[in-house]
């Protein structure tokens, strides 16, 4: 208990220690403290001290606080926060104006473009805005080339400018083009250089990217700008450019790249040059290229070409090999391009066609609107026996856009080349000798496989034999409709069963089944005939009237080369006929603006090809249309139909409309040449 006593007297007894020692320091202190009892001395000179306000009685009393406004008339309500947050950005703003602001030279070239871009300003306007951008930019030109929001600015001055201004930024630039070649942002400024540029500077530019050209070529960029140069240059300066992607001696000596032979192979032989290490430099250009998936630009599609040409088997096939796929799609752009996917079609095996149709899917009705792009298509329905994978891939999608395609020029090609395949009046020389390209080395692994076959010619009758492995039934097959009109070679497929003319030879080299085979299950079965008819049918004034889709409808109505729509479509035929005839049988339009399809040249010509060629059709036409109007109708481009049928090969044509045309031709209103007129008079 004593000691409990103890712990509790300890704090009193500081505490008595703590108050004496206190109230002895207030004696000692000179100013005594004083109490709230006692008044203050000196109370008049002295100002009264504001009394103590707790925060938690400012939080009670808001009034109380000392950020209070002064209340002054009718404002005695506080403000709300969203005329707080306007009052203060009022006030920002006013500080704003007082402080004057400074601008970058990014800034500044930037409003001076918000400007000049306008379309409604001045010529005179924008070439003072353009003049003091020049200024501003002047001895900073690449650094602002490759900025992305200033290059912007420069392109636009470029665009605009003098050509003295033009003929200054180009001299700045031009020692830093390889730099920006390869910058994501100056590239369109230097592209935009090389539009504008004079020969003098072309030629310059082209000299500048020598020795570079592989490596540009590697660079996603950079290929972009030698591609555009390319395009730009002539052939010499085309030549120059490609030369050194052939060889080392030619990448390093310019010399020799000065000479006149385009082809690789015609360089080799010129120059002396080994064909091994023309083929190793060529490798190492090429694969960077392809494992990159560069292959846009028709610089490279070239150098492909060129490899091919002189490539061993196993090269090719590997060339072959990584382009069959998507990445074909993106080279048959351009004339190199669709070679090359012509050739890969052609040699490719059964598992890389398959790869390239595949590769394809969605891109197909582009390629067939596509005028080098078409012929691989024609390639494609010309050799690949798989017509199911054809009819999936290609022939469905196309189904959607028949009309468009018939009246297309490039995309007619591919429905006239199942309607009569590998025809002249469809296919210029150079569209046959696109069809019969061939690598040399595999197609010589070709020859090795079908076996090497001696071919004489018998020069009494015109006919050529084998002298080895031809079958006895072959032998007495009568020649094919083409063959004897045009007198071309026979030659043996590689299956070595059938014999096909010569222009029909890359169909033997593409594929093993029969083309008349293919061609049916291409267009019959797959019911591509059945609807091409139907849109001949209810679109006939348009396609004859066109000067492509008559081609089309030509075709269609006749059948078919060798009659492949008749034994299963000829009701469908037989109503094409009439719908024509229906609009022959129209009456003259009164407007001269519209136009008979009798009178139309393309229609009257296709008119007339059908009553020359198709008996149905110019019964048909006679009965329903022409009998008892000839005379309205035998002048003009009219009169080329009504003449046909007094030129008609077939009888029958003849006597049904000689008894009307006779009068008129003896009367000069019908006018017929002399030769016919004597080879059909009785």
């Amino acid at each position: 208990m004593a000691a409990k006593n103890q712990q509790t007297q300890k704090p009193n007894k500081r505490k008595q220690i703590s108050s004496s020692n206190i109230d002895r320091d207030s004696s000692k202190s000179k100013k005594p403290r004083l109490h709230a009892s006692t008044a203050p001395k000196n109370l008049s000179n002295k100002p009264l001290k504001k009394p103590f306000i707790s925060s938690k009685q400012k939080r009670e009393h808001p009034s109380l606080s000392k950020f209070k406004k002064p209340e002054s008339g009718n404002e005695n309500k506080e403000l709300t926060k969203r005329e707080r947050r306007i009052q203060a950005k009022e006030l920002a703003e006013a500080r704003k104006k007082k402080r004057k602001p400074h601008y970058t030279l990014e800034q500044e070239l930037a409003s001076l473009w918000e400007k000049m871009r306008r379309r409604n300003i001045a010529k005179e306007d924008r070439s003072k805005l353009i003049t003091e951008a020049l200024q501003k930019m002047k001895g900073k030109i690449p650094e602002i080339a490759g900025s992305h929001v200033s290059s912007r600015v420069l392109q636009t001055c470029v665009k605009y400018c003098s050509q003295t201004e033009r003929d200054a930024v180009f001299s700045e630039l031009q020692p830093h083009l390889l730099t920006l070649s390869c910058n994501a942002y100056a590239v369109h400024l230097v592209k935009k250089m090389l539009d504008t540029a004079s020969k003098t500077q072309l030629a310059g530019v082209i000299s500048s990217l020598r020795g570079h050209a592989a490596s540009l070529l590697r660079h996603m960029v950079g290929s972009v700008v030698i591609e555009h140069a390319y395009q730009l240059g002539n052939a010499t300066q085309k030549q120059e450019l490609l030369m050194e992607l052939y060889s080392t001696e030619l990448h390093l000596f310019k010399d020799l790249a000065s000479i006149k032979e385009s082809r690789l192979i015609d360089v080799i032989s010129k120059l002396g040059l080994q064909k091994s290490s023309v083929l190793r430099h060529m490798s190492s250009v090429i694969q960077p290229i392809l494992e990159k998936g560069i292959v846009d630009h028709s610089m490279i599609h070239r150098v492909l070409v060129e490899y091919l040409s002189i490539a061993d088997q196993s090269s090719a096939a590997d060339i072959i090999q990584q382009l069959s796929g998507p990445l074909l799609v993106r080279m048959i752009h351009t004339r190199d391009g669709s070679k090359i996917g012509m050739l890969c079609v052609k040699h490719g095996s059964a598992k890389e066609r398959k790869k390239i149709i595949k590769g394809m899917k969605g891109h197909i009705s582009k390629i067939a609107y596509d005028q080098c792009g078409c012929m691989v298509l024609v390639g494609i329905v010309s050799m690949v026996d798989d017509t199911k994978l054809i009819t999936k891939f290609i022939i469905r999608e196309l189904q959607a856009t028949l009309k468009e395609l018939a009246l297309d020029k490039s995309g007619r090609r591919f429905l006239l080349q199942l309607l009569h395949p590998n025809c002249s009046r469809y296919l210029n020389s150079d569209g046959l000798a696109f069809l019969n390209l061939s690598v040399p080395s595999l197609s010589a692994k070709n020859d090795s496989e079908v076996g090497s076959e001696k071919i004489s010619r018998d020069e009494e009758s015109g006919k050529e034999t084998a002298k080895s492995g031809i079958p006895e039934e072959n032998l007495d097959e009568e020649p094919t409709k083409e063959a004897a009109t045009t007198g071309s070679d026979m030659t043996e497929t590689e299956s070595g069963k059938s014999y096909l003319p010569e222009e029909n030879l890359y169909s033997a080299e593409g594929g093993k089944k029969d083309p008349s085979l293919r061609r049916r299950e291409l267009l019959v079965k797959s019911g591509l005939a059945e609807n091409l008819v139907d849109v001949c049918i209810e679109d006939a004034g348009e396609l004859l009237t066109s000067n492509f889709g008559r081609e089309v409808i030509f075709e269609v109505a006749m059948g078919g080369s060798d009659g492949i729509l008749h034994p299963t479509l000829d009701e469908k035929l037989n109503n094409l006929h009439e719908a024509i005839a229906a609009l022959a049988a129209k009456p003259k339009p009164e407007e001269p603006e519209e136009e008979h399809v009798l009178e139309n040249f393309h229609s009257s010509r296709t008119i007339r090809k059908l009553v020359l060629d198709c008996p149905s059709f110019a019964s048909t036409l006679w009965k329903k249309s022409l009998e008892g109007k000839c005379q309205l109708w035998a002048q003009g481009h009219s009169s080329k139909v009504v003449s046909a049928f007094w030129e008609s090969s077939d009888s029958e044509v003849r006597k049904m409309a000689k008894e009307e045309l006779k009068p008129l031709i003896d009367d000069g209103i019908l006018k017929i040449s002399e030769n016919k007129q004597s080879a059909n008079a009785d």
